[in-house]
């Protein structure tokens, strides 16, 4: 590996939204560690994701907001439900609300996935 392709490896971050908790969410960390092991894990449960964050995270995704919400969770069913918001208003839902948010998300440069299944996280490489 010459010096440009080591300067190169260090700006290239991958990053996957996590949610340790969760199966699916950890299969998709361990797929992403049978890749390499250069990322960083953000406990999005722990360390929430701004307004800003989850609409960069939705446009490298390609979804609407209303794509990435977890319509099987009690909070989704007790609170939101059969009704109708505006794009900024999911995105202000799933921030205070963060179990909302689709896991694993994994982001490389300027493209996103969710790895469920985790092999989707491969489209990345």
């Amino acid at each position: 590996m010459t010096n440009f392709d080591n300067l190169l490896k260090r700006y290239v971050m991958i990053t996957i939204y996590h949610n340790p908790r969760c199966k699916k969410s950890r299969a998709g960390l361990e797929f992403l560690k049978s890749k390499t092991n250069d990322f960083t894990i953000v406990e999005y449960l722990k360390n929430p994701v701004s307004e800003e964050e989850l609409s960069m995270l939705l446009t490298k995704l390609n979804k609407k907001p209303v794509d990435m919400i977890r319509t099987q969770e009690a909070v989704y069913k007790q609170n939101f439900k059969g009704k109708d918001f505006t794009d900024e208003e999911w995105i202000k839902i799933m921030v205070e609300n963060p179990k909302l948010i689709k896991r694993p998300i994994v982001v490389k440069d300027n493209k996103a996935v969710w790895g469920d299944p985790a092999e989707e996280i491969e489209k990345l490489f």
